[in-house]
C-alpha cells in the first residue's frame, strides 16, 4: 500500500496532506538561506525572519504569481515539508503525489509542477495533476462530476482564479494578477500618503485583517507601527478603517470586473445553475470582511464563502484520493493534450 500525499503550492502558503495520517500541514511557502548555501529555516519559521534578516540571510518566496520561480529552493522546501509531515521518519519510496496546478498558466509552467516532484528527493512512484479549481470545488464539498455549473473564485496571495466547472472539467477560466499581496501593497502606499508612515508588509497584512472591509462600514481604528517619514523615528499611529477601505477598493473592483466578465461568457444553462447554487469563494484572501456581501450586491447572486478557505484545495486533493468517483479528474501530463 503506497502512501498518498496531496500538495497545493501557493505563492504565500504551502499546503500538504497525507492520506494515512489525515492531517494537513499549512505553512508559509518561504525559505531562509544563510550565506547563499546553508538552509537556515523554512515555512513559518522563515516567515518570522522576513523583513528582519541581516544581509547575509536571504528570505524569499520560491513561487511568484502562482508559478514556480525558483525550482531549487522549492525542491528543498518540498523535501523539508515532506519530512515534517512524516515526523522525520524514513519514508518508503512507494509514494503517490497529487499536485494542484493553476489552469491559466502555460504548458511549460504546468510541467514545472510535475517535474518539481519528479526530480526531487521525495521518491515519488506516481505523480498526478489535478486542476486547482476542480480540487477547490471538491474541497468545498461539491460534486464536480455532475452536469451542473459551478462557479468558484479563489482569491490567493498574488492571483485570483475565477472558473466555471461542469462534468469534472473546466468550461471557462480566468486568472487575474491581484490577490492579498496587492492589497498589502496598496495599503502600504496609502498609509505612507495619508499618515507619512512607512510600514512593512506584515503590518499591512495585520491591518488588512483587522480593518479591511469590501464595503465601507462604521469607522474604527487599529494601531499601525512604522517609521515616520518626516522625523525618521519609529512611531505608532492609530490607523482608520476608512483609509484601508480607500486603499483596497480599486483592486477589489478589478476582481469584481473579472468575475462579471466570466459570468458574461458563461453558457446560459450553466449560468442558470450558478444563479441557483451561488458563487463559491475560497482562498486565503476571501476572509476579508463583507466580501460576500459586496459580490452579492454587484452580481445579485448568492455567495458562499468556503469553510477554511485557505485549505479548500488541499482538502479537495484528499477528496480526489479517497473518493473513487473523482478519480477521473486526476491526470498525468502525458494523458492530456492541450490545444
Amino acid at each position: 500500500m503506497s502512501n498518498i500525499y496531496g500538495v497545493d503550492i501557493g505563492t504565500s502558503n504551502f499546503k500538504m496532506c497525507c492520506k494515512e495520517k489525515d492531517q494537513i500541514l499549512n505553512e508559509k511557502n518561504m525559505i531562509a538561506i544563510a550565506n547563499k548555501t546553508e538552509l537556515l529555516a523554512f515555512g513559518d519559521e522563515a516567515y518570522e525572519m522576513y523583513e528582519k534578516a541581516p544581509e547575509n540571510i536571504e528570505v524569499s518566496y520560491p513561487v511568484k504569481f502562482g508559478v514556480i520561480a525558483d525550482i531549487e529552493n522549492m525542491q528543498t522546501l518540498l523535501l523539508n515539508f515532506f519530512n515534517k509531515i512524516n515526523g522525520d521518519k524514513k519514508q518508503p519510496g512507494n509514494t503517490d503525489f497529487y499536485i494542484a496546478v493553476p489552469t491559466d498558466v502555460t504548458e511549460v509552467e504546468k510541467r514545472a509542477f510535475y517535474e518539481l516532484v519528479a526530480d526531487s528527493k521525495v521518491k515519488a512512484k506516481n505523480i498526478f495533476i489535478v486542476d486547482k479549481p476542480v480540487a477547490d470545488a471538491i474541497g468545498a464539498g461539491l460534486d464536480v462530476t455532475k452536469s451542473r455549473g459551478i462557479m468558484i473564485v479563489n482569491i490567493g496571495a498574488e492571483t485570483t482564479e475565477i472558473s466555471v466547472l461542469s462534468l469534472g472539467g473546466i468550461v471557462i477560466s480566468k486568472s487575474v494578477k491581484i490577490g492579498g499581496n496587492k492589497l498589502d501593497d496598496v495599503i502600504i502606499s496609502q498609509i505612507r500618503k495619508v499618515y507619512n508612515l512607512v510600514i512593512g508588509s506584515k503590518t499591512a497584512e495585520s491591518l488588512k485583517k483587522e480593518l479591511g472591509s469590501a464595503i465601507k462600514g462604521e469607522e474604527h481604528f487599529a494601531p499601525g507601527f512604522g517609521r515616520n517619514i518626516l522625523s525618521g523615528l519609529p512611531v505608532s499611529i492609530d490607523i482608520s478603517s476608512d483609509v484601508i477601505y480607500q486603499a483596497i477598493v480599486d483592486p477589489l473592483h478589478s476582481i469584481m470586473d473579472s468575475i462579471k466578465v466570466i459570468l458574461e461568457r458563461t453558457p446560459p444553462e450553466l449560468a442558470a445553475d450558478i444563479i441557483k447554487n451561488g458563487i463559491y469563494v475560497s482562498g486565503g484572501t476571501s476572509s476579508i470582511n463583507s466580501l460576500e456581501k459586496y459580490i452579492n450586491q454587484e452580481t445579485n447572486i448568492n455567495v458562499n464563502i468556503v469553510e477554511n478557505p485557505s485549505e479548500s484545495v488541499v482538502r479537495g486533493l484528499m477528496g480526489v484520493v479517497s473518493n473513487p468517483d473523482f478519480a477521473s479528474v486526476a491526470y498525468t501530463p502525458q494523458d492530456k493534450t492541450y490545444d
